[in-house]
């Protein structure tokens, strides 16, 4: 009764995708919330360049570090999220290993093993047993799809504070490799007319979103669960596509959905690339289509002259690509159906984003 309450999700009154204040002014929110902000402010006080090997600094959607002596490289992604584990443990699980995976894949790197951290509250409550069992199958289910065996790991129990348990939440790190460093993808854009494709799941919703927490207060949905045999088909594609030179950028869409990933690669652009003319399908409500959160869906950027050569990859090897507009122009403008639904200059989006962490630990 408990779980069928948490999945039941809420009617939600909101305006429609052509109120483009309410849903700028969203993503701005979003932009500016503690596990969607920023990290600059924290790994910029510590030496992350480990004797100057690090080729992708933190930020991106994996690290890279080279391997001295040789063009191979080493992708590291960290993921970890307790509200869609509380939601569902063995649905949580299986798909922060999938995320976690997509990050090691958008450098380019073929994701290989995983490390983890069980945290979770004291192992006396009977639920609190139940959801450990449910996230250790879901993350090993995960981890055989993927072929990325588990090397090792801990659990961390009796988190709590006045007897209020923490989310049941896995910590997964992934490690990747990489043949040659020349053919690193980061997921900022690169040119101004580069074509801007979602590549993967059409879709995605609100369970357990960035957006439903922080807008409207709550944890509530039931999470997806996620198809493997697509999440590695995708990883196959991103792999070989990097390696063929067809990926400018690539950028992971989970926390924050389509909108916030749009934004961030905006962020980390090349100069004269920063911004971005999209137009989403149209595949929900307004919230759903800007903000939903679901597995298997990455944002990359190609030079025009290779996209037919990615969306035929892509249909061979995945599912066929969406192209949705292209980089450049200074401004986010992100339409829906024709409805223009946000539409800010990056560098006003940039600004919640980049000082909220400082904010927070003030």
């Amino acid at each position: 009764a408990d779980l069928e309450e948490r999945w039941r999700l809420p009617r939600l009154e909101e305006p429609g995708p052509g109120d483009t204040a309410h849903w700028t002014a969203a993503l701005e929110r979003l932009l500016g919330s503690p596990n969607l902000c920023s990290r600059r402010w924290i790994w910029q006080q510590y030496d992350y360049q480990v004797r100057t090997n690090t080729v992708v600094v933190p930020g991106a959607d994996a690290a890279v570090l080279r391997v001295p002596g040789s063009r191979k490289g080493i992708a590291l992604a960290v993921d970890g999220n307790g509200r869609l584990a509380w939601l569902d443990p063995d649905r949580g699980a299986r798909l922060i290993v999938a995320e976690a995976a997509r990050n090691v894949a958008c450098t380019g790197a073929r994701p290989l093993g995983l490390t983890n951290c069980l945290n979770f509250a004291s192992p006396e409550r009977p639920e609190t047993m139940w959801a450990f069992s449910a996230v250790i199958d879901g993350m090993a289910e995960a981890a055989r799809a993927l072929g990325t065996p588990v090397t090792g790991g801990n659990v961390s129990f009796y988190n709590e504070t006045m007897g209020r348990g923490v989310y049941p939440t896995p910590v997964v790190g992934m490690l990747g490799v990489i043949d040659d460093l020349e053919k690193v993808v980061t997921p900022g854009f690169k040119a101004e007319g580069d074509a801007l494709v979602l590549l993967g799941a059409p879709a995605a919703g609100l369970a357990g979103s960035e957006y439903l927490k922080v807008v409207h207060g709550l944890v509530r949905g039931r999470p997806p669960l996620v198809d493997l045999d697509l999440e590695r088909r995708l990883i196959d594609l991103l792999v070989e596509a990097a390696a063929a030179g067809l990926l400018r950028s690539a950028h992971d869409l989970s926390d924050g959905g389509a909108a916030v990933a749009l934004a961030e690669a905006c962020f980390a652009a090349e100069p004269g690339a920063a911004g971005a003319e999209v137009a989403l399908p149209e595949a929900g409500s307004a919230a759903e289509v800007l903000f939903g959160e679901g597995p298997s869906r990455v944002l990359v950027s190609t030079a025009p002259g290779d996209l037919q050569r990615l969306l035929d990859l892509a249909g061979r090897l995945a599912r066929p690509g969406a192209v949705i507009g292209a980089a450049g122009g200074g401004r986010l403008r992100i339409r829906i159906g024709g409805a223009l639904a946000v539409d800010a200059e990056v560098q006003r989006l940039h600004r919640p984003w980049s000082e909220a962490m400082a904010r927070w630990m003030a």
